[in-house]
């Protein structure tokens, strides 16, 4: 096994992942999303797609056994296993913009988003290359009926995690999510492991 690397409270890290290896998001505390962004390493303009992604699973429900697509319709990354299920592929990173709205008496944060900016940066990824985020362990259900969104806490525990098999070489961002509600009111780190 791969050794455990930490990405502290309210931060982001970035770094590569080979073809054929495997990323494990760890939440060791529980109740604490990831947000995930994927682009080629060839070519940093591939990035992953929600959008082709829920068109090609059918489902806003992504697990294992589901692929995660680029925006040019190539599998990067694969669901290998997944010990909580209940993870999100519809919202937005959170941002100042955002800490604005939803949260206007709090101290704004640059959030996922700024911490992903930073994190990417190295490979020549800028502010609007940043898409909609595979979210690990974010709660969000959807009413059939009136389409109404609601974040709820994660349902991870402690030890709780998803494993994904890379289909291309890749530049993975990844976070320990800064917004109040989708991570249950508090702030815990998050453990990821190569293999």
């Amino acid at each position: 096994m791969g050794e455990v690397h930490e990405i502290p409270v309210r931060s982001g890290a970035g770094f590569t992942l080979d073809a054929g290896r495997r990323l494990t998001v760890i939440d060791p505390r529980g109740c604490q999303v990831s947000d995930l962004l994927a682009y080629s390493r060839d070519d940093v303009r591939e990035v992953i797609s929600s959008g082709r992604t829920l068109d090609y699973a059918e489902t806003i429900r992504l697990t294992t056994g589901h692929l995660l697509y680029s925006n040019r319709s190539r599998p990067m990354l694969e669901i290998v296993e997944d010990t909580v299920g209940r993870h999100d592929f519809l919202l937005t990173p959170c941002s100042y913009d955002t800490f604005h709205h939803f949260y206007p008496d709090l101290p704004p944060h640059r959030g996922c988003f700024g911490n992903l900016a930073e994190a990417l940066a190295p490979w020549g990824v800028t502010e609007d290359m940043i898409p909609v985020a595979f979210n690990c362990f974010m709660n969000v259900p959807v009413d059939g009926a009136s389409g109404k969104l609601e974040v709820l806490p994660p349902t991870s525990a402690a030890g709780d995690h998803i494993t994904f098999e890379a289909r291309m070489d890749l530049v993975i961002g990844l976070t320990a999510c800064s917004a109040p509600a989708s991570n249950g009111g508090s702030f815990k780190p998050i453990h990821y492991r190569i293999d």
